[in-house]
């Protein structure tokens, strides 16, 4: 009713100024562009309210997003995606879909953002992915058997290693292959990975250091970090794939520096890294 009776006063205003002759042209002009300025206004104010963000995550990535003994899906990256959005004022649903479906499912649009554990680099930038700042930063290393003999690349030429698919664990197993003379087989999760070194399919795996020490640690792995095989390591990022989901980036920035700062984060780390 509000819209009708306007309409019909700027109607009745508009022929009222057309007796007077050029006027009425500037001035239905500029009461049209007020009306699309208050509705342009009114459209930023509510921009995103009520929506519920879709973040795509890995499935066993221990500390970062895992599975607990209750059947709860916890860990950093599920503990930073919860205390940013308290921060921030914003709803979403955490989907666990696996690492490479989650990148699937983002670049699909069937989900807005992914956060698992994912190290920012220039070729994923190049090929499509949009960061937020750092989170975390980790560096990638070689892993064995407990009982192996093997103690430094110079043992691997002409064995086999298992790497996680487009992780940096792989491309730093990658980076390596031709210097050191060894094959890489190449899995779509960490457990499965893992059960490969374990049973003797490939003398090592290469991972992320602080997913590997979770692992050990907290899974009773027969496993073992090998010293000094690490390389510089780099940060992780939360991502998305679209500008579409720009605002969700954006808040998530603004909620890590908030949560920095007041002691959550540290927090968050303490509570699986002791």
């Amino acid at each position: 009713m509000k819209k009708l009776l306007a309409f019909g006063m700027a109607a009745a205003m508009a022929l009222s100024l057309a007796a007077c002759g050029g006027a009425a042209s500037g001035t239905s002009t500029a009461s049209s562009a007020a009306e699309g300025a208050s509705s342009e206004a009114a459209s930023a104010e509510t921009a995103g309210s009520g929506k519920t963000w879709v973040i795509a995550t890995d499935t066993a990535f221990m500390p970062f997003e895992y599975t607990d003994a209750s059947g709860n899906f916890v860990g950093i990256d599920v503990d930073i995606v919860a205390a940013i959005a308290e921060d921030q004022g914003f709803d979403y649903e955490m989907k666990s879909l696996g690492w490479d479906a989650s990148i699937a499912a983002c670049q699909s649009g069937q989900a807005d953002a992914m956060i698992a554990g994912a190290s920012i680099t220039d070729e994923r930038k190049e090929s499509g992915w949009i960061f937020s700042d750092g989170y975390y930063t980790a560096t990638q290393t070689m892993t064995v058997a407990e009982n192996s003999d093997i103690t430094g690349f110079e043992d691997l030429a002409g064995q086999t290693v298992a790497v996680k698919t487009a992780t940096q664990g792989a491309a730093y197993a990658e980076s390596l292959k031709d210097q050191y003379g060894f094959n890489i087989t190449y899995f779509e999760d960490s457990p499965t990975m893992y059960q490969t070194v374990l049973g003797g399919q490939c003398v090592a795996c290469f991972e992320d250091t602080p997913i590997m020490q979770a692992n050990i640690k907290n899974s009773g792995l027969a496993l073992k970090v090998l010293e000094d095989t690490a390389n510089e390591g780099g940060d992780y990022g939360f991502a998305i794939f679209s500008e579409n989901s720009q605002e969700l980036l954006d808040m998530f920035n603004a909620g890590l520096a908030n949560i920095k700062a007041n002691g959550t984060y540290d927090e968050i780390l303490a509570k699986y890294l002791g």
